[in-house]
């Protein structure tokens, strides 16, 4: 079931806030927990059993961590075992197949019998939740949070169905108090409404449509991917799995905001940034500030020697490259990402500064756009025939029936919105009408009440309209991020 479905927008999601609104206070969590496992079950049926597992052994480890009477000693030995049965569970649906099919491949070339292994099948969401249950275990470690006692309430943390998919990774520690003390208002619960419309018509009206002459362009080969086309498939790409991604987090925040739950940011206009150092404080902040506080802080951080500041920046982003799939393109991604990483850690950004920010704008898009050949693609070989045509100079000629198979009127002004809604547009917009006329645009007044307030509820209204009449129309609805 994903959000942007009919089953979800018609059914589920009006009788979870007709049950949860209708319930006491006392039975809120109840009712969600249960709305939540329904959730996932509907989409994977007996494998909600790995998650109930997750569940009961990240209660079992937390309240071994928390027993005030356990030495330090000990202590390490649980968050250590605790953490690596969290991480076995998802070694094992998520990269046995991708392990044993490298080792047979070693394997056939000494003559040597395969490894036989049956194709595993991954949970929808298993890193997400994977990895907010290690946080649970890391923050009660270091003591920044009791135990949970309540093994309700530690489910719904980890089975929350808003962010259970596809992020954003909720820390323990930020979610807790919202567990036990949230507050429900109409104010929080309308810009819930409203950034789930937000997010579900990035993801139907743009994503979408540029998913589309994506995986049109990207089908090509030989002489057929011409470097316009193929320019224009990898650009297609790069605003589609970010407004597909960011599209799914504001309606995950949305959602969050519904039930009385906030939720951080998880993406600031990545596009714009002058550095990969600053895209990924930009992009999917939620993993990027998990992999600084639960990995490349305790690895010693920027803190140690030079050369270790590298292998930790490597480390980090080759195993950030492993978390979004069990594949070498993957792999090859997030340690291409570290490299420039730990050259700007060497000396590249102090160059950056010097060259003004154009250019610094230009060689962030540069390295992330090429990254994602690697991310998008299968193969290797499928990533360098791509990269090649996208530099193949003597190949440039690109008819209008080419161009017309690819590029629908529809995908030309996605492209175009897209392109612009990259950038923080709508922050410029407000800053303007509020410099020029005085109006505050959070302020609940009679005025913002006809000039703001209505003619957003009309937007708002206009946009879910055009995502409801995209979702019965088309067919093409995919989540990339569900893979992960």
């Amino acid at each position: 079931m994903i959000f942007s479905s009919p089953i979800f927008l018609f059914g589920f999601l009006p009788i979870v806030l007709l049950l949860y609104y209708s319930s006491p206070r006392v039975m809120k969590n109840v009712i969600l927990l249960l709305s939540s496992l329904f959730f996932y079950t509907w989409g994977e049926v007996f494998y909600v059993l790995v998650m109930v597992a997750s569940i009961f052994s990240n209660y079992f480890f937390g309240w071994l961590l928390y027993n005030k009477q356990k030495k330090q000693q000990k202590r390490k030995i649980y968050i250590s075992v605790g953490i690596t049965v969290n991480l076995a569970l998802l070694f094992f649906f998520k990269y046995a197949n991708f392990i044993i099919d490298n080792v047979n491949k070693l394997l056939s070339t000494v003559n040597v019998a395969p490894v036989h292994l049956d194709t595993i099948h991954l949970p929808l969401g298993i890193s997400f939740f994977t990895f907010q249950a290690v946080s649970y275990l890391v923050d009660v470690y270091r003591k920044d949070v009791p135990a949970q006692k309540n093994i309700l309430n530690l489910s719904l943390y980890i089975s929350l169905f808003p962010q259970l998919i596809a992020g954003p990774i909720v820390r323990y520690h930020d979610i807790i108090p919202q567990l036990n003390h949230r507050t429900h208002s109409f104010n929080l619960f309308s810009s819930g409404v409203q950034r789930f419309i937000y997010g579900l018509a990035k993801k139907m009206l743009l994503a979408n449509s540029l998913g589309e002459v994506a995986d049109l362009i990207f089908a090509l080969s030989g002489n057929d991917l011409t470097l316009l086309l193929a320019w224009i498939g990898i650009f297609s790409y790069t605003l589609q799995i970010y407004f597909d991604f960011s599209g799914y987090s504001d309606m995950a925040v949305g959602l969050g905001r519904m039930f009385g739950f906030r939720f951080q940011e998880n993406f600031n206009y990545p596009y714009i940034a002058r550095s990969l150092r600053e895209f990924w404080r930009r992009w999917h902040i939620s993993l990027s500030t998990w992999f600084r506080d639960y990995l490349y802080i305790p690895l010693g951080g920027s803190r140690v020697s030079t050369g270790r500041v590298y292998m930790n920046l490597l480390t980090v982003f080759i195993l950030t490259g492993l978390w979004h799939g069990a594949d070498w393109n993957f792999l090859f991604w997030g340690l291409f990402h570290g490299v420039f990483l730990a050259a700007e850690h060497a000396g590249l950004s102090r160059i950056l500064k010097k060259i003004g920010t154009p250019m610094q704008h230009m060689y962030a898009l540069t390295v992330v756009v090429t990254g994602w050949v690697f991310f998008r693609t299968e193969t290797f070989a499928q990533a360098f025939d791509y990269l090649y045509a996208m530099i193949n100079l003597y190949n440039y000629q690109t008819t209008t029936l080419q161009f017309a198979q690819v590029f629908s009127s529809e995908a030309i002004y996605a492209f175009v919105a897209a392109s612009m809604l990259s950038m923080p547009v709508y922050a410029w917009i407000k800053t303007k009408i509020a410099t020029k006329t005085g109006l505050i645009f959070d302020k609940y007044t009679v005025t913002n009440f006809f000039l703001i307030k209505i003619p957003k509820l009309g937007f708002a209204s206009l946009l879910l309209f055009l995502s409801i009449v995209k979702i019965a129309s088309s067919t093409y609805n995919p989540f990339i991020y569900f893979r992960f």
